[in-house]
């Protein structure tokens, strides 16, 4: 079971904290009585789709023993006009660095998208998530 718990520190400061113990700041904007300390929540999900993603194509493009020296993961959504503003569009922007041939390239990412990333798989719900990447040869 995973777990995770918010305590508000001050104005709309709160620490969160995940079953692991490991912590971070989330924020809002001065607008509305926060002071622009820490991320705000939905970028956290952006985040973590990122971070879900890039574990996945590395984890296999090690397993595939490329060439893999780096790796980013850039995220971009629209978010809906109306409450509860969720995420309608979502794109992720891979770049790999390294001499990774193409065809791994795209069989990771596909992988990730289309079976492990469970981010995606639950973003996917309200989102239509599209994808692009670029290997950056060293």
């Amino acid at each position: 079971m995973s777990k995770a718990k918010v305590r508000l520190v001050e104005g709309m400061q709160f620490v969160a904290e995940g079953g692991t113990g490991h912590a971070i700041v989330l924020d809002s904007d001065p607008s509305v009585g926060g002071r622009d300390t820490g991320s705000r929540p939905m970028e956290l999900l952006l985040m973590g789709l990122a971070g879900c993603t890039a574990m996945d194509v590395a984890f296999i493009l090690r397993r595939k023993r490329v060439d893999l020296r780096g790796l980013e993961v850039n995220v971009e959504a629209e978010r809906a006009d109306k409450h509860p503003k969720v995420y309608t569009k979502i794109h992720v922007e891979y770049v790999i660095y390294g001499d990774v041939p193409d065809k791994a390239a795209r069989q990771a990412i596909e992988l990730s998208e289309e079976k492990y990333c469970s981010a995606s798989a639950m973003l996917r719900k309200t989102a239509e998530i599209t994808w692009s990447y670029r290997i950056v040869k060293e």
